[in-house]
């Protein structure tokens, strides 16, 4: 009952938790881009912003994810949320004493994409950790979209903000917002001792056999016990952070670079498409119960890469259209895609596979960054969407044609959909789950394959 108990209070502390630090990340983001383009009005200033932070963590996370399925979870949460609010006080007071505003923008994003890189890992390992097993795939709809719209919202609050008051009340707002993290990380409070069952020797060692993580093959027990290769997994969901990262540097340049307006509408067109990410829960859902989350991950950064194109195009009441639409195909695409790595990896190593994915996906960022930014200050925004577009799109085909078949009925990790109660539902997600992911006893050995 205490371990039930526990679970559920993570269940509903931690969504709360990744919205404030996914809002405060993105503010501190959000305001050095506005500043960024207001000084020098080119896309490349504003890409080198978003590089900065990318390359550490491209570098960092997959290290740092091996640290988050070795160390207290909860603890390096908590750790990441305070670092980052002493980082984030830092680059108001570097303003006020008079510092350069290029250099320090630049360092105190660097400085808090470092914490970052270890703060992705860590906080899927805990929700791995501590949400039910057949809680996960409804759970990380919630996380997803609350992770989501603490970046859109984030705009939102740098764009009127700024326009209001300037850039250093909002950065003393920032540092606030991983405080209320931080206690509300720590109100889910210590976990609790579970008992592990005896395990015969024959059981121990069809286990050992059954687990592979690495970033060639990830060994579970989907239907028929096919390997389910991880970095296909990630090619599927890391692509969505180019996507989005790229996105939040091409729309400043739009709206304030070539079309002259305010950051108010900035921030007002990011609300919009928050509402967007809302709706993808819901929806995902609701479909996740008849459909497996390759399909629905596969058709959603389809869908919303089509729209992406379209955004730029008829100006600004339809660019708010367009980022309304593109939200809630990219927040259910990003639903599923998280889904199936949570459910693909077992709890000893999901930090890693996580850390993975994080670095792969903005080591991705950089380059298509870089190329995007070129094409863009030649041109205009719209051929940037455009090659965006045509990226994702690519990374997308390819890994739905390349995990077809190898993930069981649907293309889930889990067997069967969504479930409102989920019979007993309060087994760990290192438990006996759906996917049929064996649980590996502490003092049991684990092979991890390399390559």
């Amino acid at each position: 009952m205490e371990l039930a108990d526990a679970t559920r209070r993570a269940e509903r502390l931690l969504v709360p938790a990744a919205f404030v630090t996914a809002l405060g990340n993105n503010v501190q983001l959000i305001a050095g881009a506005l500043l960024m383009i207001r000084s020098d009005k080119t896309m490349l200033s504003v890409g080198l912003l978003f590089i900065a932070v990318a390359v550490p963590q491209a570098v960092l996370s997959p290290y740092f994810g091996r640290l988050a399925d070795r160390y207290d979870r909860r603890r390096l949460w908590i750790g990441c949320d305070a670092t980052s609010a002493v980082l984030a006080l830092a680059l108001p007071v570097w303003l006020t004493l008079g510092g350069a505003k290029g250099p320090g923008v630049y360092a105190a994003n660097f400085a808090l994409a470092v914490v970052a890189a270890l703060f992705f890992p860590a906080s899927n390992a805990m929700i791995k950790e501590r949400v039910r097993a057949s809680q996960v795939r409804r759970f990380t709809a919630n996380y997803e979209m609350a992770t989501q719209a603490g970046m859109l919202m984030s705009a939102t609050v740098g764009g009127l903000l700024v326009q209001r008051l300037g850039a250093s009340p909002l950065l003393v707002f920032n540092a606030g917002t991983f405080v209320v993290s931080a206690l509300l990380v720590g109100s889910v409070g210590a976990l609790p001792r579970k008992v592990e069952p005896e395990v015969e020797p024959e059981a121990e060692s069809v286990a050992r056999t059954q687990i592979s993580v690495g970033m060639a093959s990830l060994s579970s027990a989907v239907p028929g016990g096919r390997p389910v290769p991880l970095v296909r997994l990630i090619l599927l969901y890391a692509q969505g952070s180019v996507v989005v990262t790229v996105f939040n540097a091409l729309l400043p340049k739009l709206v304030m670079g070539e079309w002259g307006r305010g950051a108010g509408l900035f921030g007002v067109v990011d609300a919009i498409g928050s509402l967007g990410f809302l709706a993808a829960t819901v929806f995902y859902k609701v479909v996740g119960r008849r459909f497996g989350d390759l399909p629905i991950a596969v058709v959603g950064f389809l869908a919303c890469n089509t729209v992406f194109v379209l955004q730029p195009q008829f100006g600004p009441g339809f660019l708010a259209i367009g980022v309304a639409i593109g939200a809630f195909t990219f927040g259910t695409a990003r639903i599923a895609s998280r889904t199936l790595v949570m459910t693909s990896v077992d709890e000893a190593h999901v930090g890693r596979a996580f850390g993975l994915a994080n670095g792969g996906g903005l080591a991705a960022t950089v380059v298509v960054m870089l190329g995007v930014a070129e094409l863009t200050d030649h041109t205009d925004t719209r051929w940037g969407f455009a090659a965006t577009a045509v990226v994702s799109v690519a990374a997308a085909l390819a890994a739905g044609a390349l995990l077809r078949g190898r993930l069981g009925s649907g293309g889930t990790g889990v067997a069967g959909g969504i479930s409102d109660h989920g019979g007993s539902g309060d087994l760990p997600t290192g438990g006996p789950s759906a996917a049929g992911v064996c649980h590996i006893p502490a003092n049991a050995d684990v092979e991890v394959v390399t390559a």
